[in-house]
C-alpha cells in the first residue's frame, strides 16, 4: 500500500483540525441549541453578528448563551512588507470549532421562535449547523 508523500512544510503554524469535538457536545443549559457539523475557525465578528441576530429575532424574551469564545489569535503582516523581520502582529481572534460542538443554546422561549432565531444565527456561521433539542423537553 502506498504512503501518502510527508512534505516538510506545513500549514503556517494555526494547528490542524482533525477529530470531532472532544467537549461541548451535549446541551448544558438551555433546552435548544445549534451544533457545529464542520471543522472550521469562527471570528469574533462572526458570533457577534449572529448573537444580535438571534436576539433581535427573540425580542430580548428568554436566554442566550454563547458557549465558544475566541481565543486563538490570527496574525498577519501589514500589506507590501518585505519577507522576515519576525511573526506579524495579530489581526483577530478566532474561535476553534470542530464537528459535534455546541455553539449557541437558547431556553425560555416556545420550540418555534427557538428553531427561527437560531437558524438566523446559523446563518451568519460559516459551518453547517443541526437544530437540537433537550431530552427532557416536552412540547
Amino acid at each position: 500500500m502506498l504512503q501518502p508523500k510527508r512534505t516538510k512544510f506545513r500549514k503556517a503554524q494555526k494547528g490542524r483540525m482533525k477529530g470531532i469535538s472532544q467537549r461541548g457536545h451535549q446541551l448544558s443549559n438551555g433546552m435548544f441549541g445549534i451544533k457545529s457539523l464542520d471543522a472550521k475557525f469562527i471570528t469574533s465578528r462572526q458570533i457577534e453578528a449572529a448573537r444580535i441576530a438571534a436576539t433581535r429575532y427573540m425580542k430580548r424574551e428568554g436566554q442566550l448563551w454563547i458557549k465558544i469564545f475566541p481565543d486563538k489569535p490570527i496574525t498577519k503582516k501589514p500589506l507590501e512588507v518585505r519577507m522576515g523581520k519576525g511573526k506579524g502582529a495579530p489581526e483577530y481572534f478566532v474561535a476553534v470549532v470542530k464537528p459535534g460542538r455546541i455553539m449557541f443554546e437558547v431556553s425560555g422561549v416556545p420550540l418555534d421562535v427557538a428553531k427561527e432565531a437560531l437558524r438566523l444565527a446559523a446563518q451568519k456561521l460559516p459551518v453547517r449547523t443541526k437544530f437540537i433539542i433537550a431530552r427532557d423537553f416536552e412540547a
